[in-house]
């Protein structure tokens, strides 16, 4: 791997933890300025396109009440095809429960793999076009996208 895509991958794991901080900590108020215009958010219950589609999707959810969330990244893999665009396919384990901390301990609601479609904008800045969550492990508990 050469330096530059040595780069862009560290630009996009940081791109994804920014995302998830924002969506396990922030209630994902910001997580539709990480796609782009038209990008395309794929979870494992439907796909919504347009930041005005997320946004709506995690202002809903927070509407909801309290929920804890942690999504864990694993195994991130990079392919860069050029200087601005790239494809990220990683694991995702997603421990979450409506209601106040501390909550039961239990497995994953889901485990599932992803993929995002990322390019650079004229800004400079990375964001997703498309990202899909493709759930190969679900919990008894559902999850909320």
């Amino acid at each position: 791997m050469d330096f530059d895509a040595l780069r862009i991958r560290q630009e996009l794991e940081i791109l994804n933890i920014a995302f998830w901080h924002d969506v396990d900590l922030n209630w994902g108020r910001n997580a539709h300025e990480h796609f782009t215009e038209d990008g395309v958010y794929t979870t494992s219950h439907k796909a919504r396109t347009g930041r005005e589609a997320i946004r709506a999707f995690y202002a809903e959810r927070e509407g909801r009440g309290p929920r804890v969330a942690r999504h864990l990244i694993h195994n991130f893999h990079v392919t860069v095809q050029d200087a601005d665009h790239a494809t990220a396919e990683w694991t995702m384990c997603l421990y979450a429960e409506d209601g106040e901390p501390p909550l039961l301990s239990e497995p994953p609601i889901l485990i599932g793999a992803v993929t995002d479609a990322c390019v650079r904008g004229a800004d400079g800045r990375w964001r997703y076009a498309a990202r899909t969550t493709r759930p190969l492990f679900k919990g008894s508990r559902p999850t909320s996208g």
